[in-house]
């Protein structure tokens, strides 16, 4: 009994090698697949892995006569249909490879390589549908398979290195397995990879459209990169399918909201809160579209009820904090400090509930509890953010020596000749809002957003290559730009404002591809606007505030690279002091006007009733009249401040002035 069992064992043995070797040496396996024949003449597995490593090994007549012998003795095997039906495919014989694989998939329904066999069969024939249900089904079987099952729980783990190695070997196997596709594209859009995401998946749709938890991810993934249009394309035909979908319906609320269509994103939120009202994040989403068209009691109700379903949702009490108006009670705070001692409490809502605790504890007169929480919020966010001042740095010295006059001489003449955007550029919480609001209440100006447009275009194009663009590329990128923010306008005005602040980095390209755009510069007291910054979350970018040092290097470099800007460009750039706005608002609005070319307008003064949607942490503050009272705020936390004093250096005792740096 021992030998005979041993005789097994060697013969399993012997086949497993073989079968792990085909992979690598189909020629040396076929050797060995050989000797076993000859020491097991007949077995089944040794002549299928034969005619697997003839098919490998090119010597496609060969496997097939192999296979198709063994199918004739072993009918019900549906590995062997499998194997056969790929060699006819790969032989070109689609008749065949169809036939057998149908056959494969029938012995065998969770076979998920057979499916995407057939479907790549089907599609290769002209049968689109018929490859659209082979994929789909094949995705199906792939719940049960083994190796995909090990996949997707490291994915529900969050082990990436395990999940994604095991996803890439599959797809080297199987290039057309759509599951693999999908999976292995969430791996990537955890890691940020966007852009390979986004392949994995238009290719996963590609081969198979009905595959719609793709194309969901794919709408998700286009949404992150700020690809709106696209985005829409792929929820909408979701959403015909499957009308009033949660998730789909979520989504395209979320995307509209970006496009600046905020009614229908509050209709469509209502719309999913009618059938599902117990959920939070939806109603907290509510409250942001509420926030922003001004709609300030509706948009508080919102948030209140998000928290009253989830108290420890830090983003809704941030979202109540960031309103700028509200005052917490000592029952809110007490809510807020419970959550933070939650146990398991998510990292994110741990961020929010620190600095909505640090805004409630200043308004309640305690400085130094206040700070203390702004300090451990912005410690834990900076604790996860991948951020190196030098880079700026390095950044605006490039821009100093590529944007000279000597450039912008060589080059006059060039770009589009258009004057419709107005630039507003600064550091956030420097009053950019402010006179953004200023602005779009000029009956030729519109409001539109922080729009994303320019640095991404400066990203493709890539920054060393600017100086080498041609005149005829300098005016189609600047054509190129007033196309990209069209979908933003909303009013037949002449003129619109692109409120991103980090755009200050980009005023030599703005000046070159948009020569004849108003650049305005929002200028606030350092102090006041890099503390400002540093009790603020932001809900992305922005990743220089939460670290005073980081905050004062950064403004150094902003300072530095406008004033170069000053010297190389004399008053192309018109600069707003916030402090001196506060004081004579009617001489710096005019002022304002007068540099975008406009007429003054009494509307101006009166910025405050001026009805629209504003996305920025200062929209409730603009819908109320100048005051002073943040002008000074950032005294009481001022023993607290030395790194940013260092970090700041000349500039802090300069300012309004500009230091020689």
């Amino acid at each position: 009994m021992a030998g005979s069992s041993q005789a097994v064992g060697s013969l399993e043995e012997a086949l497993a090698h073989a079968e792990r070797l085909i992979a690598v040496r189909p020629d040396l396996a076929l050797l060995q697949i050989t000797e076993i024949l000859r020491a097991a003449p007949g077995t089944p597995q040794a002549i299928l892995l034969r005619g697997r490593a003839e098919r490998m090994a090119g010597r496609l007549a060969e496997a097939r006569a192999t296979l198709g012998g063994l199918a004739a003795v072993q009918p019900q095997s549906a590995a062997t249909a499998y194997e056969l039906g790929v060699t006819a495919y790969q032989s070109g014989d689609a008749p065949a490879a169809i036939a057998a694989l149908r056959r494969a998939v029938d012995l065998k329904p969770d076979m998920a390589a057979a499916w995407t066999a057939l479907a790549d069969v089907l599609r290769l024939s002209g049968d689109e549908a018929g490859a659209d249900h082979a994929y789909l089904a094949g995705v199906r079987a792939a719940s049960s398979d083994p190796e995909m099952m090990e996949a997707a729980l490291a994915l529900a783990d969050g082990r990436l290195d395990v999940a994604e190695p095991i996803l890439r070997a599959r797809l080297k196997q199987r290039p057309t397995d759509v599951a693999a596709m999908r999976m292995l594209a969430e791996v990537a859009g955890r890691l940020a990879r966007y852009r390979d995401a986004t392949y994995l998946l238009e290719r996963a749709v590609e081969l198979a459209p009905g595959f719609t938890a793709a194309r969901h991810n794919l709408a998700l993934v286009l949404h992150r990169q700020g690809r709106l249009e696209e985005a829409l394309a792929m929820v909408d035909p979701l959403l015909a399918a499957e009308p009033g979908h949660p998730s789909y319906t979520n989504l395209k609320a979320a995307i509209l909201s970006r496009l600046g269509d905020y009614e229908q994103a509050i209709a469509l939120y209502r719309q999913v809160l009618v059938g599902y009202p117990n959920q939070p994040k939806v109603w907290m989403s509510l409250g942001h579209m509420l926030k922003t068209l001004g709609e300030q009691d509706e948009s508080i109700a919102a948030y209140r009820r998000a928290i009253a379903m989830q108290p420890t949702l830090g983003e809704a009490w941030w979202s109540l904090a960031n309103l700028k108006t509200i005052r917490f009670t000592e029952a809110d705070r007490a809510t807020m400090r419970a959550a933070l001692n939650t146990p398991g409490l998510d990292g994110d809502d741990r961020f929010h509930l620190e600095f909505a605790l640090g805004k409630a504890e200043e308004d309640a007169g305690h400085a130094e509890t206040a700070f203390a929480h702004y300090v451990a919020g912005n410690r834990g966010r900076r604790a996860i953010i991948d951020y190196d001042p030098a880079d700026l740095t390095r950044s605006v010295e490039r821009n100093r020596a590529l944007y000279t006059p000597a450039f912008f001489a060589e080059r006059a003449g060039w770009g589009c000749a258009a004057r419709d955007p107005i630039f507003v550029v600064s550091l956030p919480r420097s009053g950019s809002t402010l006179i953004e609001q200023i602005l779009a209440s000029h009956s030729q100006v519109e409001g539109t957003a922080e729009l994303p447009d320019i640095a991404a275009m400066v990203a493709r194009v890539g920054p060393g290559r600017v100086g080498a663009l041609g005149r005829d590329e300098v005016g189609a990128l600047g054509e190129e730009y007033l196309e990209r923010t069209r979908i933003q306008r909303r009013t037949d005005r002449p003129l619109f404002i692109d409120k991103m602040p980090n755009n200050w980095t980009q005023v030599g390209f703005i000046k070159l591809i948009l020569p004849h755009a108003t650049i305005i510069d929002a200028r606030r007291h350092p102090l006041g606007c890099c503390l400002s910054n540093f009790k603020q979350h932001f809900a992305q970018g922005q990743t220089f505030t939460y670290d005073l040092t980081d905050l004062g290097l950064y403004y150094r470099d902003y300072v530095a690279w406008m004033a170069h800007v000053d010297g190389v460009l004399p008053g192309a750039v018109h600069r707003v002091f916030y402090e001196r706005m506060v004081e004579d608002q009617e001489a710096e609005t005019r002022a304002l006007l007068a540099h975008a070319g406009l007429p003054f307008e009494e509307a101006c003064l009166r910025f405050h009733e001026t009805r629209r949607a504003v996305r920025t942490a200062s929209s409730e503050q603009v819908r109320r009249p100048i005051f002073r009272d943040g002008m000074e705020q950032w005294k009481q936390f001022d023993r607290w401040l030395g790194p940013l004093r260092d970090a700041l250096g000349p500039v802090l005792e300069a300012y309004p002035q500009v230091p020689s740096l």
